[in-house]
């Protein structure tokens, strides 16, 4: 048994750096293959069979498809990922709303407070209407919660 024992002081420091590299470039080459593949799917562009041809190429011939997939497609990758995000996005705030009505049917302060802004800008009501209004939706007898309230007929705009 003569095989050699290698220490830790045995592997020189740039052997380090050289294998950190190669290392972070293996995971690097793992996460550029996982975004094509997930944009391959994400695109609508794409019929099924486009779909199948471009899967097949990149897993048959990973380095080689992928590079050719970038090369090809790659200019609206960065597109189709942020259409998705406000997508999401925007689900998730219709989901918010939704979920902050609740089983009432009035408007919540925020909707209030965003309607009387826009009523504002518009130059409907002063400024002084505007705070007057604001303090009462702030307030617990805002006009959502008094039905015969003169400021709603005031804040409903025209």
């Amino acid at each position: 048994m003569s095989a050699q024992m290698y220490l830790a002081y045995d592997y020189p420091l740039l052997s380090v750096f050289w294998s950190m590299l190669w290392f972070f470039l293996w995971i690097m080459w793992f996460i550029l293959l996982f975004r094509v593949i997930v944009d391959i799917f994400r695109d609508d562009d794409l019929g099924g069979w486009a779909k199948a041809g471009w899967l097949l190429f990149v897993i048959v011939v990973p380095f080689l498809g992928v590079l050719v997939y970038v090369i090809a497609r790659g200019k609206h990758m960065g597109q189709r990922e942020v259409q998705q995000a406000r997508q999401q996005q925007a689900a998730f705030e219709s989901y918010i709303r939704e979920t902050a009505k609740g089983g009432e049917g009035r408007p919540s302060s925020v909707d209030e407070l965003a309607k009387l802004s826009e009523i504002r800008a518009r130059g409907d009501i002063t400024d002084e209407e505007f705070r007057r209004a604001k303090e009462l939706v702030l307030s617990a007898s805002g006009p959502a919660q008094r039905s015969g309230a003169d400021t709603s007929t005031s804040t409903s705009g025209g």
